[in-house]
């Protein structure tokens, strides 16, 4: 219900403009470091020095106009020329629908010309991001496109709580195409994804045994311990080494986790999105992981006059 509910919120205007006008906006900030590249570049420089790669993301999707569209290719390519002035340890995560799609196949192709060439020029791995069922095909058909022309050093994401996603995983390791794993975020119908939570992290648990046995080097992408504890089993009953897959997650989302990760020697890749876009993906990364809305609401009390009530001690960063 809760799930529903803020989902349904991330797509209201109405409550949009409610919450950019409370504190929750500041707030956003745990998990979208600012609107600008130079938020996303700081932020990135953060992980990179506690041992951990990141992903670049502007957020934005299923523009309509050609200028929303060539503005959004001319940020990553801004983006992409900072992580290489500065060998920042960094890859970019983009939308076909942001660069327009929408539009027509040829106009999309234009945008991405620019962002592949620097992505074969610099070496930086982008990745197509997946976005509700209604894009699923589209988005797998532009990217095998690509890489029935050639470019190879990009990669795309599958959603575990779709019915149809072990076929896909089976297609992208005959490729050798390197995929990022994740539960999905979308509320999709029952005929079409899985709805309960133990289905879910059932089917995660299989797919992210097929892509470590027979991928390309996956992007295990979960908070959820129980899938982390599955995944760490897996390799270490199959002996399978620390470099053949990585584990990723949102940034300002289990700080803690990804820190003892890392300790501990695994590879960690944290997702950071920015852009003038962030109410959307707040509300859909609430519903990913309610437990955060525990951690929002916190800072929010403790900021306002009723701030006494939740005592100077800082609770937002113990499960975070």
């Amino acid at each position: 219900m809760l799930r529903s509910t803020l989902i349904a919120l991330s797509e209201s205007d109405v409550a949009r403009l409610a919450v950019t006008r409370t504190p929750l906006r500041g707030m956003s900030r745990r998990f979208v470091p600012g609107e600008g590249v130079e938020d996303l570049v700081g932020a990135i420089r953060q992980a990179n020095a506690e041992g951990m790669s990141a992903t670049g993301n502007y957020l934005g999707e299923s523009v309509k106009t050609e200028r929303a569209a060539s503005q959004a290719a001319s940020v990553y390519t801004g983006v992409m020329d900072q992580v290489q002035r500065e060998a920042l340890d960094a890859n970019v995560s983009v939308k076909f629908s942001q660069l327009g799609q929408a539009i027509s196949e040829e106009f999309l192709a234009e945008t991405l010309a620019p962002i592949l060439e620097r992505s074969r020029r610099d070496g930086i791995f982008v990745r197509f991001d997946m976005e509700s069922s209604a894009y699923t095909q589209r988005t797998l058909d532009a990217f095998e496109k690509l890489w029935s022309e050639g470019w190879r050093n990009i990669g795309v994401v599958l959603q575990a709580y779709l019915h149809r996603t072990a076929g896909d995983v089976a297609r992208m390791n005959q490729l050798g195409a390197r995929v990022r794993l994740c539960k999905g975020a979308y509320d999709e119908p029952a005929k079409i994804a899985y709805k309960e939570r133990e289905d879910v992290a059932e089917n995660f648990t299989a797919l992210m045994r097929e892509l470590i046995d027979h991928g390309n080097y996956p992007g295990i992408a979960t908070h959820d311990e129980r899938l982390i504890e599955a995944t760490l089993e897996h390799v270490t009953r199959n002996g399978i080494p620390s470099d053949r897959f990585e584990f990723q997650m949102l940034f300002g989302v289990r700080r803690d986790l990804q820190r003892q990760l890392v300790d501990d020697g695994w590879n960690m890749r944290v997702y950071v999105p920015f852009g003038e876009q962030w109410y959307p993906y707040l509300m859909r990364r609430l519903a990913e992981r309610p437990a955060n809305l525990l951690l929002l609401i916190g800072s929010v009390v403790r900021e306002s006059p009723l701030g006494f009530l939740w005592g100077g001690r800082d609770r937002t960063n113990r499960k975070a």
